[in-house]
């Protein structure tokens, strides 16, 4: 299994604002993870969508957590970030040319790791995560 590019970024960025506690930039998380801007828009805008952080247009704008890290649950927000977990083709039925998938019973074994796996995550929360806050901060937010 593997999360996309788009919900690593996410991640780094709730992190990023759980451990700072103030508002930032975009430009701050893009320096600080040598990750494009570009790309951290798209995230936060998407962030911001579903109420994770809010974002401040303006001179004093910027982006925060929009809830308690120990709401964000690593679980939900991993389902609402992934655009599928297609763990292989037979997944999508669209896209699904591999000829023993009528009989194959390996997508029933990967079923239930992806279940495994998204359950396993949401026993934490953004909060579990950064409890090591000052390692983080000291990694990420340097002075």
């Amino acid at each position: 299994m593997r999360l996309t590019r788009f919900s690593d970024y996410s991640l780094r960025v709730l992190i990023y604002l759980a451990v700072r506690e103030e508002k930032s930039s975009i430009a701050e998380v893009s320096r600080s993870f040598k990750v494009s801007e570009n790309h951290l828009m798209k995230v936060v805008h998407r962030l911001s969508t579903l109420g994770y952080i809010q974002s401040t247009r303006g001179k004093k704008g910027g982006i925060e957590l929009g809830m308690d890290p120990k709401k964000i649950n690593l679980g939900k927000i991993i389902v609402e970030l992934e655009p599928d977990f297609d763990i292989a083709e037979c997944f999508n039925a669209a896209g699904d040319a591999c000829r023993i998938s009528p009989v194959c019973r390996l997508k029933n074994f990967f079923d239930k790791a992806k279940k495994a796996f998204l359950k396993a995550l949401a026993k934490y929360s953004l909060a579990d995560v950064v409890k090591n806050r000052t390692q983080l901060v000291n990694l990420i937010c340097p002075s």
